[in-house]
């Protein structure tokens, strides 16, 4: 018996630290597991005992790339538990805020992240050597989405102006229109790069998904929507628990998610494409049709062109929402607390985001579940690497460790979100 093992110590260009480990026997693949071995964070935990307003700042530490969407999710369910629903222009301007982070995030991904696989760089930094005016459109769209952030938010990074009921305070109307002179500049830029990347040279693998997302009548989904699936499913989000459970794997801290006991399931922007398409802007969906966009489209690898689509659709949105805002009244709705259960899920970059509280009347927090889109992607993440591993295991180990890195890089996981990457172990024997 012949063992051969490679060791990686970890994976660039994700955040958050965990192994991949391949077993091949005479020729045959006998598993690949992905291990998540970052210690758990424990907010759910320290969250208890907590005012309940606190929740958005407190959560917006998690993550310092969508720190946005665990704020959303997190004043929603609050909010829902209270019985306040927001509505005109508060509303808007949070949906306003979701474009910049989409922007921000979506742009460092394709460009930052997942670009060097395809065009076969180390780094951002080694492919600028060759590419530099592509890595500049990058630093530039990103840094718009960023200014969104930090007007709206109070600074870029774990913003500090979003509350209960809206925001703090509410910049000058001139501040916005100012961002949407940039913005024009960048949703040209968000063409270029659908173009640009649709040229790029996609592995040929696809699979069968059940892809999960939010959906919503009048608009395409990022703080509210019912929970629907390519299979059917058509979920009210304060039902989520009842459909999708979290599942403790031994090689894993973080928790994995299925639907319905044991379906694997896809979220994220190639979720969101596919079961929303028809509430995508007219130039975005122009743009899908000139760069020949399958609807329906089941090859991971192509969630590039997924988020440089909805890189489109968020610059698009935000455009809207400066031309037709209006200033509200006051910052923000009051917010009394009362005792009760509050559920929501809005749309993170990477995926659909759930939380759940439970505060008592004093607005104590009594209890907090969140469920990351990573956490939700974890089995496909694996399932997807057995079935591309059987493809190209005949290859030498470098090459192997190369594509699947790669492929894992197709849903721009956030493990930290779910407890860097990667340790990769193959064992031939």
């Amino acid at each position: 018996m012949k063992t051969k093992t490679i060791k990686v110590d970890y994976l660039a260009r994700v955040e958050g630290e965990g192994a991949l480990s391949i077993a091949i026997q005479d020729n045959k693949l006998d598993h690949v597991h992905l291990k998540i071995f970052e210690p758990p964070r424990f907010f759910e935990g320290f969250m208890r005992g907590r005012e309940f307003s606190e929740a958005p700042d407190i959560t917006a530490r998690i993550c310092g790339i969508c720190p946005v969407a665990y704020q959303m999710s997190s004043a929603h369910a609050m909010e829902a538990a209270c019985g306040v629903t927001l509505d005109g222009p508060l509303r808007e301007l949070r949906r306003l805020l979701y474009c910049g982070e989409w922007i921000e995030s979506h742009v460092l991904h394709m460009y930052m992240l997942h670009a060097p696989d395809f065009l076969g760089y180390e780094s951002a930094i080694h492919m600028a050597a060759d590419h530099a005016e592509v890595v500049k459109r990058g630093l530039h769209m990103k840094k718009v989405g960023n200014a969104i952030v930090n007007l709206l938010g109070g600074r870029e990074i774990h913003p500090i102006n979003v509350r209960l009921g809206g925001f703090y305070k509410i910049p000058p109307l001139e501040k916005f229109r100012e961002l949407a002179e940039q913005l024009k500049t960048v949703r040209d830029e968000a063409v270029t790069t659908a173009q640009w990347a649709a040229g790029l040279d996609f592995p040929d693998f696809t699979q069968d998904y059940t892809f999960v997302a939010l959906s919503h009548p009048d608009e395409y989904p990022f703080n509210e929507g019912r929970v629907i699936s390519s299979d059917g499913l058509d979920l009210d989000v304060n039902d989520y628990e009842t459909r999708f459970k979290e599942q403790h794997e031994e090689r894993s801290t973080a928790l994995h998610s299925v639907l319905d006991n044991h379906i694997t399931y896809f979220v994220g922007p190639l979720a969101r494409v596919n079961l929303n398409y028809d509430q995508l802007s007219l130039l975005t969906r122009q743009v899908a049709d000139d760069i020949c966009w399958e609807r329906g489209c089941n090859n991971p690898f192509k969630s590039i062109l997924a988020r440089a689509l909805e890189t489109i659709y968020a610059c698009d949105e935000a455009i809207r929402i400066i031309d037709e805002l209006e200033m509200p009244e006051a910052p923000f709705v009051p917010v009394e607390p009362k005792a009760g259960v509050g559920c929501a899920a809005t749309e993170a970059p990477r995926g659909i985001l759930y939380h759940r509280y439970t505060i008592d009347e004093q607005g104590l927090i009594q209890n907090a579940k969140i469920v990351p889109p990573t956490s939700q992607n974890q089995r496909v993440i694996e399932k997807d690497l057995y079935h591309f591993v059987e493809q190209v295991m005949h290859e030498p180990d470098d090459k192997i460790q190369w594509q699947c890195e790669q492929a894992i890089r197709n849903y721009d996981p956030c493990i930290s979100c779910s407890t860097h990457f990667l340790n990769l172990k193959v064992t031939r024997s």
